[in-house]
């Protein structure tokens, strides 16, 4: 009997929020090792179906670094980085492209429509809905030197109607990070950034983006579970945010100034974290907000 008690209790916890967030925009960027893990992709697809059956209006972006590269390495072909960009010849945008829609956006919506969701797979050239133009790299260490990085690109435009429309007659968009560059050439593109636009052309209630670790941790590497912008751009000035936790940050911090009201990164190794993170009072990770209240 305590046991359904707590059970019912949890339920009343999640109340306010499903009311709150009823009817509102969450767009959740999923990658990394919980995109590899069998369980960890049936605890997000059960999350996103849960989300829409309250009325929340899920939209899933998706990286799937990984296994290009595996797929790039059974067929053979040389895999180059640029300052942890991959360089992206016709021939391996090919791969890309494959991978991306044909394996990895297929497996998240035929998951989320298992467990009773109605999730429609798209790639950001669908629609017009990403506009991209080619990435030039300067490279940090001699800013008079650009790499080639062939086809890949940067957000320059969203054109959500696609999305709106998807939204309005009940289904779950479900978006590959592939834009259409000069002349309709593909283009590929950072998953983060792309949540990230799309979270701000749409006005969206929640931007999360899913990593492998739990959160920003301050010089004492205990997690901070707020930051306001100006609080995370001093904790990028002072050092103590480094590395690829930088453009993650930069990421978020853009969508809040543009017009996202919260903004979070969490552990997508934790089961069932975008729940938690939605339903809970304490929620998990690190939000980052305009200003604390």
């Amino acid at each position: 009997m305590k046991d359904l008690i707590r059970r019912a209790e949890t339920l009343i916890e999640a109340l306010p929020y499903i009311q709150a967030f009823s009817g509102k925009t969450v767009v959740v960027k999923y990658g990394g090792h919980a995109m590899q893990d069998p369980a960890l992709e049936d605890d997000f697809a059960r999350d996103i179906v849960l989300l829409a059956t309250v009325g929340i209006h899920p939209i899933v972006i998706h990286g799937g670094g990984p296994q290009i590269g595996q797929v790039l390495t059974q067929l053979g072909i040389e895999t180059r980085f640029h300052e942890g960009l991959r360089v992206t010849d016709e021939r391996t945008m090919d791969v890309v492209e494959m991978v991306l829609m044909g394996l990895v956006n297929g497996n998240i919506v035929r998951r989320i429509n298992r467990f009773g969701g109605n999730a429609v797979g798209l790639a950001g050239k669908d629609g017009n809905l990403i506009r991209a133009r080619k990435m030039h790299l300067r490279l940090a260490d001699n800013q008079s030197d650009e790499v080639d990085l062939g086809q890949v690109g940067e957000v320059e435009e969203i054109k959500p109607g696609i999305l709106t429309t998807l939204i309005s007659q009940g289904f779950i968009p479900v978006v590959a990070p592939v834009g259409q560059g000069e002349n309709g050439k593909a283009l590929n593109l950072n998953a983060d950034h792309v949540a990230g636009r799309i979270a701000e052309a749409l006005g969206a209630e929640k931007l999360i983006l899913l990593t492998d670790v739990d959160g920003v941790m301050d010089s004492e590497k205990q997690l901070l579970s707020s930051l306001s912008v100006a609080e995370a751009e001093e904790l990028i000035s002072e050092g103590t945010i480094q590395g690829g936790m930088i453009p993650k940050i930069r990421c978020v911090i853009d969508a809040v100034k543009n017009g996202v009201e919260k903004t979070h990164i969490i552990n997508g190794t934790l089961p069932h974290a975008v729940l938690l993170e939605v339903f809970t009072k304490g929620g998990v990770g690190t939000e980052v907000v305009k200003e604390k209240r």
